[in-house]
């Protein structure tokens, strides 16, 4: 999905950064890519970078967790069971904020397995989102490693659906609604600043 809405971002004539984990997928054209292999590299490449974009969309599922002595060599079987101690990797959507400070438009992704709108809606406001995209993963074909894909928009005010679609017309859907919530956020900011001069 990522995938595709770089190549739709790049199709409506903006300049892309696309930050990816390993994947088989060929990079679209005319798109910046930064591979990175690790949570901790992701994160640092978006703390490095995300100070100079308008718009950051977060799709990556990235690990929660992660082991806290990884093996330098191969675990030899000992006994019935394994037990791994894992540490949380850092929260890069949650960080995009507050320590990072991005102003522009946030955008990240849910992927749910119950209670789609609800948990959406919490990441929202945990996050301090503008639009929180979510898919229930449960449901066939849909989502991760499908071809096609069902979400639902879920802003501050409003919740809105789309029908099932293809991951490629679906980010051409998305990128519209994401385009025009940046242009409604740049209006009201502009209105404050507005506002502000007209009372100093």
């Amino acid at each position: 999905m990522g995938y595709e809405l770089a190549a739709a971002f790049v199709h409506a004539g903006h300049a892309v950064l696309l930050v990816s984990g390993p994947t088989a997928l060929d990079v679209p054209e005319r798109v910046d890519f930064l591979p990175v292999d690790t949570a901790a590299e992701m994160f640092e490449a978006v703390a490095r970078h995300l100070g100079r974009m308008d718009i950051a969309v977060f799709a990556a599922a990235v690990a929660d967790y992660t082991p806290a002595t990884p093996a330098l060599q191969k675990i030899k079987k000992s006994g019935n069971a394994l037990t791994l101690a894992l540490i949380q990797t850092q929260d890069i959507l949650g960080s995009a904020r507050t320590p990072l400070g991005f102003t522009g438009t946030l955008v990240g992704f849910a992927a749910e397995t119950s209670n789609l709108e609800q948990h959406a809606r919490e990441k929202l406001k945990r996050k301090h989102c503008d639009l929180i995209i979510a898919n229930d993963v449960t449901k066939p074909g849909c989502g991760f490693d499908a071809d096609h894909n069902e979400v639902m928009l879920v802003y501050p005010n409003l919740t809105r659906p789309l029908p099932p679609a293809t991951k490629h017309q679906l980010s051409h859907q998305l990128v519209t609604a994401i385009l025009d919530l940046h242009q409604t956020r740049r209006s009201q900011i502009e209105n404050r600043e507005s506002s502000m001069d007209e009372l100093e």
